[in-house]
Order: structure tokens, then sequence, then C-alpha cells
């Protein structure tokens, strides 16, 4: 903002000013609508801005002298404005991330913007100035408002700045924190968590880095240069292809030798290569741990130096602790190529000892998961689930499993090998450990989208897991369930459950699914044969009444569909008494008396009531209080479609009646027959 302004300024009228400034804040205002960051700071702003813009108004109205008095304020405030207005188009137009790492700044600017136009609101209540009371009594509010509002960044740029700054201070951070770093950029920001959306942000963040003002500040600029190189280690702004290249560049440049460690490397105490190294005033370095231990078995004196020793005076060594990291992952770079040739031997014991040291490097840390996924092991160590030698099919199935573990391209890679899952799979039908090792791998890789269609394709796949699932290993019990769950999203999945009497997940569809998924599993009930176990378990646990909707919908398919499904399970006496409870019957009778019906639904409708009519007189039947055929002219209407339907309706019409003389209202039901009859014949 200009400390003097220009005495030309003063030229122009002042209501031409004051039209000015309001036309000014109400482009502020609109532009304040649309930013993508501290939209609460700029909501709190632009209220004030509404008040000013009304006062303005009302100030407008005094006489033209008056206003002229105003003239210096009134451009004074404009400039002012103008300063917001830039800054929340600023806030709209430039990059989101940029943005957000400045949130600090911009906090400052809506700080200082307050004082500076509240100091300027102020001068047009001076007394020699001539304003109205009212006027004056409204800005001075107004100004004691805007002075005691508080702005502050977000909780999430917060968490976001405070992670930033402990990164940069840690320097050898990993990629899962600078991942993590990432995905809370995101979030504060409102952009969505994929790679190509990430990797677009981040370069239009770098581009405006380069193009910044921020560029003349030496420390502002090397303060952006750290967190780019902060975020750059995110593997979710790096394709797989990227990845690929740069290791085997970095890993080819390393030659084949492991290098020996510096001795600076070396604690003094331990004798061990350091972890985290920490220096004295003195310049002595010692491991942490061990330096404290020292300190805290009563030792006051540095054990180099002999000099008194504080454990407030140990500062770490990032740089020292950064040349060990790059020195151990430059051999374990070598280590991990150089193990594949020793994996691919004849020598079961050679082979062994590669695979353990593979496995210990696998579980060590993510970035070695990586490294090993990229020099193309996955398919190696599946190939190894051929071999005979359970002990190193077993190792096999570990590593893939810490390759698998926690990484959507782990799992991918795997699944993907031809046969891959097969391999996995008959190594369910092993020894229980080789078995709940397949099943842990199993359970990991259902986790994937991709894999989790390749799963359930394997020739007896689900029947062992199915198996598993009702064995009395609980474990193996626990990890099979877990897995038929995750393929349970496919149908021909949920089919082939249902078909190895395991009917939960049908169930699960029928009950809550969408109406498609409704349909689909609805026709199973009739497509494929089902255990009398597994119909009276569904039935009991809520089949009827998915099916009771499709029996009343409009549509006559869907009618048709609910009919076939309560016909294959009212083969079941129990489910026929359930029925009858719910009024299935009475739907069911209604619908046989539709002219509108083919001769095979029509037999499945009668074939369903003569189901329910048999089971009448099953056991338990008397629990069931509502009865078939009623009335007389129940039985009359039933009794007078034997002459107008086929034999197969005809059967089952006289089945039905049968089953009914035959139950215990069965006297009742006789003597309505012969009523029938009678009138049959009379008329």
């Amino acid at each position: 903002m200009p400390e003097d302004p220009s005495n030309d300024v003063f030229l122009v009228p002042a209501s031409e000013v004051v039209t000015e400034i309001t036309r000014l804040v109400f482009e502020t205002i609109e532009a304040t609508n649309s930013v993508v960051v501290q939209k609460e700071n700029f909501s709190k702003f632009s209220k004030f801005l509404e008040k000013i813009a009304l006062v303005l108004k009302e100030l407008s109205k005094s006489e033209t002298s008056e206003i002229n008095n105003l003239s210096p304020a009134f451009e004074d405030l404009k400039l002012e404005i103008e300063v917001i207005k830039q800054l929340a188009l600023d806030c709209r137009n430039r990059n989101k991330i940029y943005l957000l790492l400045n949130c600090r700044r911009i906090v400052k600017y809506f700080e200082s913007s307050t004082r500076d136009i509240s100091r300027t609101l102020l001068l047009i209540t001076s007394e020699h100035l001539n304003v109205l009371p009212e006027i004056t009594d409204q800005l001075k509010d107004l100004c004691k408002n805007m002075l005691d509002t508080e702005y502050e960044v977000s909780k999430e740029e917060e968490e976001v700045s405070e992670k930033i700054e402990s990164g940069i201070q840690e320097r050898n951070i990993d990629r899962s924190y600078a991942n993590d770093l990432l995905i809370c950029i995101a979030r504060a920001v409102g952009i969505a968590n994929e790679q190509s959306v990430l990797k677009r942000e981040f370069g239009n963040f770098k581009a405006e880095i380069a193009s910044s003002e921020q560029g003349k500040n030496l420390t502002e600029t090397l303060r952006m240069e750290e967190i780019i190189l902060l975020l750059g280690k995110a593997d979710l702004l790096t394709t797989a292809e990227e990845k690929q290249t740069n290791y085997l560049t970095k890993r080819n440049s390393l030659g084949r030798q492991p290098l020996e460690p510096l001795q600076s490397f070396y604690c003094p105490i331990t004798g061990d290569v350091m972890e985290d190294p920490v220096e004295t005033s003195s310049g002595q370095i010692f491991e942490r741990i061990a330096i404290e231990k020292w300190l805290a078995d009563g030792n006051k004196l540095c054990p180099l130096t002999k000099k008194h020793l504080k454990k407030s005076d140990l500062r770490s060594n990032k740089t020292l602790r950064q040349s060990i990291e790059e020195w151990k992952n430059r051999n374990i770079m070598i280590t991990i190529a150089s193990l594949k040739l020793k994996i691919q031997t004849n020598n079961e014991e050679e082979v062994l000892q590669s695979l353990q040291k593979l496995l210990e490097l696998c579980v060590r840390s993510e970035l070695q998961r990586e490294w090993i996924v990229m020099e193309n092991y996955v398919p190696v160590t599946i190939d190894l689930l051929r071999a005979n030698n359970t002990e190193i099919r077993k190792y096999a199935l570990m590593i893939l499993y810490a390759l698998a573990k926690d990484s959507e391209e782990g799992k991918e890679r795997i699944g993907t090998v031809d046969n891959a899952i097969g391999l996995v799979v008959r190594s369910l039908a092993r020894k229980p450990e080789e078995s709940i090792l397949a099943l842990q791998l199993l359970l990991e890789l259902s986790r994937s989208s991709i894999v989790q269609n390749l799963i359930g394709n394997v020739q007896g796949c689900i029947l062992l897991l199915v198996t598993f699932m009702n064995s009395e290993d609980s474990v193996a019990a626990k990890y099979a369930r877990e897995i038929l769950e995750s393929l349970s999203f496919l149908d021909q999945n949920v089919i082939e459950m249902a078909r190895l009497n395991y009917g939960a997940p049908l169930l699960q569809h029928l009950c809550s699914g969408t109406e498609s998924k409704l349909i689909i599993m609805a026709k199973t009930l009739s497509d494929i044969q089902l255990s009398d176990q597994i119909k009276l378990h569904l039935t009991e646990k809520g089949a009827l009444k998915p099916l009771l909707e499709l029996l009343s919908h409009s549509n006559t398919e869907m009618k048709i569909i609910a009919v076939k499904a309560l016909q294959s399970l009212s083969t079941v006496p129990k489910n026929g008494q359930l029925m009858i409870k719910e009024g299935v019957s009475d739907l069911l009778f209604e619908l046989l008396f539709c002219h509108t019906l083919t001769t095979e639904i029509r037999e499945n409708v009668a074939a369903t009531i003569m189901q329910l009519a048999i089971s009448k007189n099953s056991e338990g039947s008397e629990d069931v209080q509502v009865s078939l055929l009623e009335s007389h002219d129940d039985i009359f209407k039933l009794f007078s479609l034997i002459s107008l339907t086929g034999s197969n309706v005809q059967q089952s019409i006289l089945r039905i009646f049968q089953a009914m003389c035959q139950s215990p209202a069965g006297s009742d039901i006789r003597t309505k027959l012969r009523q029938v009859c009678r009138s049959d014949k009379v008329s």
C-alpha cells in the first residue's frame, strides 16, 4: 500500500471515489466466494466488506463538501481493498499446493489489511471531518469488530505445515511419510487422491515456484526447494515405469560388490555401525541409545574426552545418518540383485538360505520390498511354488505375502503372473502350515479388485475355501471366510458358493442388493441344486421378504422369477409352513387364477401351492395358525380349475386336495369338497 498517495488523486470528486470503492468492494466479495483456500477467513473478511459498503452508501448521501473532506481516506481505503481483491484472485487462480504452503503468509495479509482498513475507517470518524454521529458510531463498532477478529489457518492446513517442517528437519524421511504428506495436502485443498491428478498439481506447483516472485527471496526459495525435494520422494507422483527406470539406472551405476563401512560410521561404545548418530558439544559422535545408556548408568563424563556431558548436550547428526543410510541402501541394492541367481540354482540349501535373506529384506522396509519387485523377483518366487521342497514353497509364500501386503502394485504383479493364483490355490491342499500361509496370501491378494476377478476363476478354489471355512482350525476358517467375503462382489462367485452350501453371500445380495442383484439371486434359487439345509437357512434368515416383493411386482417377469424361487424353497416342509405364515399362499392363489399366465408358469404356481399344502401335514404344522382353502369359494374356484387346465396343473390341484384332506383340518375340507361336488352336479 503506498504511504504517500499522490495529490493528483484528490482532484477526483469524492462522490466518484465512493462509487468506485463500492464497486470494488462487491468485486472483491465476488472474488472471495470462489477461493480454493482460506475460505473461512475470506468469509469473515467478506462480511466486513459488506458492512463497509453499507457505510459508504450512507456517506454518499452527505453534503458534497463533507464528502470531499474524506477524499484522502477514501483513496487509502481503495488501495487497501485492492490488496484484498488481488489476494482473493490469487487464492482462486494460483496453484492449490502453492497457496496451501503459503497459508500462514495469507493469514498475515488478512491481519495486516484488517489493521490498515480499520485505521483508515477511524480517520473518517475524526471530529473535524463533520461526519454524522450515527455513521461515526457504526464505523467505530465496525473497526472494533475487525480488530477483535482472529484469522487462523485451518486444522488441516496446520497439520500439513507441521508435517512439512518435521520432514525438512528430519531430512531422511521415507516415502510413506512423503505419500502421507501428499495425501494430507490433497485433502486440505480438495483435489482427487489419484496419481494423475497429484502429478499434474505437483508439476504446476513447481512451475509456480519457478515463476514466483519468491524467487527473489533466497530464504524462501531454499525453503520451497526443500519442500519440492520432500514431496518428490512420494511414489504417488511416479508411475511404475518411471520408478523401474530410475531404480535400474541407479543400481547399474553401483557396481557389483558391497562397500565396507567408513570408520566414522562406527559407534565408539558399541563398535557397530550406527543407526541414529548423535554428536556432543565437543564433536564426539555416538549411537544415541548407547550414549544415553552410558549417561543413565550414572556416568557424567564423555567416554572419549572425559569432559562433563549431559543428555541435553546431545544433538542429532543428520548428515552422518543420511550418509549411513545411503551406504546401507547401496549395499542392499547390490545384495538384492545378487540373490536372484542363487535362488534359481538346484542347490536346495543355497536356495533356502537365499530365500531367508530375501524374506528378511522384505519385512525390513517398504523401499526394499519395492526394489525386490523391480528386480523382477515376483515371477521367480511364484515359480518356486512348483518346488518339491515344502520349506522352499513356504518361504516363497511368505515372500509373496510380504510383497503383496499394503501394496496394490505388488498384488497386481503377483496376480497377473501366468497361473500364479492356481499355484497358490494348489498350496491350499497341502500340509496345514503351508495351507495357512497360502490362505494368508490369498486374503491379501483378494483385497485387489483386479486380482479378485482371478481368484474365483481358479478351479476348486471356492470349494477349498468353503471347506476351510467349516474346518475346526479357527485361523484357517477366519481367513477363508474373509476371502469368500471379498470374492462375493462377483455374482458368479456367489452362485458357486451357494452351490457348495454356503448361502450367506447369496442371502446378503438377495436382501440388500440392487434390483438387478435381487433378480440374479432369485433366479439362482431356482436354477441350481441347493441342499435342504441351505434352503431352510435362507428362508429363516429373511429370503421371503424380497421374494414377496418380487411376487407383488406389477411386472409379470418379476412375478415369474419369484414363483420359481419360491417353488424351489417350498420343497422343504418347514419353509412351506413359514411361507403360509407370511401370506405367500394368498398371493399364489391370486396368481393361479390370472388368465394371462402361461401354462408353464401356472404349473409352477400350482406345484408351489401343492408343496405348501403338503407342509401342513409335516412336523410343526400345528404352529401354523393360518390355513389354506379357508372358504367354500376358495375350494370351489380351485376345484373348477381341474377341468380348465392341463394334466400337470390338474395333478397338482388333486394333490393339494389330498394333502389338505389329510391335514388336521381334513374333516372340514372333506365336507366342503362334498358340498362343491354336489353343487357341481346340480349345475
